[in-house]
């Protein structure tokens, strides 16, 4: 690492899914990494502050709203409200803050970055000819034009970015626009605008990029490559009124686009966590966000999917650079592409497995899992839910589950659920103690590089060599004849079985605490073994997870 991690502050932003429709397995797949982070470094003891919301004012809330004739604040209320259940209280996402672009205090602090960039001159008003439907009698925002992607010719691409291929476009570089709402040509009309100035930044963000040495490659390579062509000022203004309004007279039915706006909530967001207040609709800032957004001390973490790269390689950093003095990413964890039958998850194309129908039908630590030791970290991967029966029934249950039920089990039924004593342990277990304490190391520095599957890996592994640990000392043999020695066996055991509650906690939070309770542990630990005495009394054992029966 470039900064100091033992103790040193951690953000963690992940990326707002747009609240237009249910999350896919597509959207958790990047995003889940935040919250191993997050889970780690507060086993660590590092102060972290993870924040993300949900992004109201996209222009796919509009389009939704229209298709159910009702108002964009009901459809992003509504699955506000369904994110955080699914995200939080489901799939336990441990956010410090689960906002919304919609607060007043987003609206007004953005209005604030807005202005402040626009005094500096980052930020400038120009005349813009965009895209008109003369049949819908409405300027077109990006989501509401359509058509051929120049780059690799998706034919739905949208006019500001293409799903396919993640390029980032202005809606006059598509092959044959069309209205997405009633399928015309639209004309070009003048409108005015606000631009920000992100050819002022192109030197400046090369030089930072290139420094950067902790990011996701696919992050690094497609920034680059960006980088090669000059970059272009982009319009953060569009003509509409679902939004926040444009802080300047004479600009009314005119709002901040949700691509800066979005993006800014990462600050604003980081400032809602740190205020207090008795009155809710005024809430006081404290000094506490500095120390995340001012310090060089802090160490900076984006999740998010490849399709949000350019948000926060170049657009984010341009504005953090006009407004100086804060604290710009370190590490961009951007997971790759994950596919259902091999076909890309598409909310707007209604493609995929749906979070809310999958929770209610499977355990969530399963899928933390499953998109853990399996998702799209360093390339595309195809969902399957025979694949996911296999890694659940294999080695979440076969492995991991298997080793800590006969380890618990055994004590229950056999040493009146006491953890007995450890007389003269021989090399093997040794070993076995040796590897609980080093593998907190070995885990935690894969988890702070992002390497969650290699990090799971070593998990798994681990209990696999319990598992052959116990069935080459055969306690159910040796306390026939010898209850010490089986003791001695146990004793290892339930240490084995400390270490795999804890070292899984950042990736199985509701099997970790289950485990724990049967332990009868504290909650609260740190991120080492924790050796577990003779005479300490457990509780009954329960199987951890059901076996997936698909």
């Amino acid at each position: 690492m470039n900064k100091k991690t033992t103790l040193a502050p951690i953000f963690i932003g992940s990326a707002w899914p747009y609240a237009n429709g249910s999350l896919h397995l597509g959207h958790v797949a990047g995003l889940i990494g935040a919250d191993f982070l997050a889970r780690y470094y507060r086993n660590k003891g590092n102060s972290v502050l993870f924040v993300s919301g949900s992004d109201c004012h996209g222009t796919p809330i509009e389009v939704r709203a229209e298709q159910e004739k009702t108002t964009p604040q009901k459809i992003a209320s509504k699955y506000h409200r369904e994110f955080r259940h699914n995200l939080i209280d489901q799939l336990g996402f441990s956010y410090d803050l689960f906002t919304k672009t919609t607060t007043s205090f987003h609206a007004k602090k953005v209005q604030t970055l807005f202005l402040d960039l626009y005094k500096k001159g980052y930020i400038y008003k120009k005349t813009q000819s965009l895209p008109f439907c003369e049949k819908c009698q409405r300027f077109l925002p990006d989501r509401y034009i359509e058509g051929e992607c120049p780059v690799c010719h998706f034919k739905d691409a949208r006019g500001d970015q293409c799903d396919e291929c993640g390029v980032i476009l202005d809606a006059r570089d598509l092959i044959d626009p069309r209205c997405k709402n009633c399928g015309s040509k639209p004309i070009w009309k003048d409108s005015v605008h606000f631009f920000l100035k992100l050819s002022s930044f192109q030197k400046e963000i090369i030089d930072w990029v290139k420094s950067s040495t902790k990011w996701r490659i696919n992050a690094k390579n497609f920034t680059l490559g960006f980088l090669k062509k000059e970059l272009l000022d982009r319009a953060i203004t569009r003509d509409s009124e679902w939004g926040i309004p444009i802080p300047l007279k004479g600009y009314e039915g005119k709002t901040i686009y949700v691509w800066f706006e979005a993006v800014c909530g990462y600050l604003t967001a980081s400032m809602a966590a740190c205020t207090h207040s008795k009155n809710r609709s005024q809430p006081i800032l404290t000094p506490d966000w500095q120390k995340f957004w001012q310090s060089d001390k802090c160490l900076h973490y984006y999740v998010h999917g490849k399709d949000n790269i350019p948000f926060h390689t170049i657009v984010w950093p341009a504005i953090l650079m006009g407004l100086e003095k804060l604290n710009l990413p370190d590490i961009i964890v951007s997971s790759e592409y994950l596919t259902f039958e091999g076909r890309q998850f598409s909310k707007s194309r209604h493609w995929g497995v749906w979070l809310p129908d999958f929770l209610d039908k499977h355990n969530a630590d399963t899928l933390r899992y499953y998109l853990g030791i399996n998702g799209p970290e360093n390339s595309d991967t195809d969902f399957s839910w025979k694949e996911y029966q296999v890694k659940t029934n294999s080695e979440l249950i076969g492995k991991f589950g298997n080793f800590i039920n006969r380890t618990l089990n055994f004590l229950n039924k056999n040493f009146e659920s006491t953890v007995p004593d450890l007389i003269s342990p021989d090399k093997f277990d040794k070993k076995v103690l040796d590897n609980c304490d080093k593998l907190f190391k070995k885990v935690g520095e894969k988890i702070e590089s992002t390497k969650f599957q290699s990090a799971l890996k070593e998990i798994i592994k681990f209990s696999e060599d319990c598992n052959r640990y116990i069935d080459q000392k055969e306690p159910w043999k040796t306390i026939k004849t010898n209850k010490l020695l089986a003791g001695n066996t146990l004793y290892v055991c339930v240490q084995a079985v400390s270490a795999l509650q804890l070292l899984s906690s950042p990736f199985l939070p509701f099997s970790a605490e289950k485990i724990r309770r049967q332990l009868n542990i504290p909650s609260k630990q740190q991120w080492e073994l924790q050796f577990i005495l003779s005479g300490h009394k457990i509780n009954k054992a329960q199987p951890i997870f059901e076996r997936v029966d698909l």
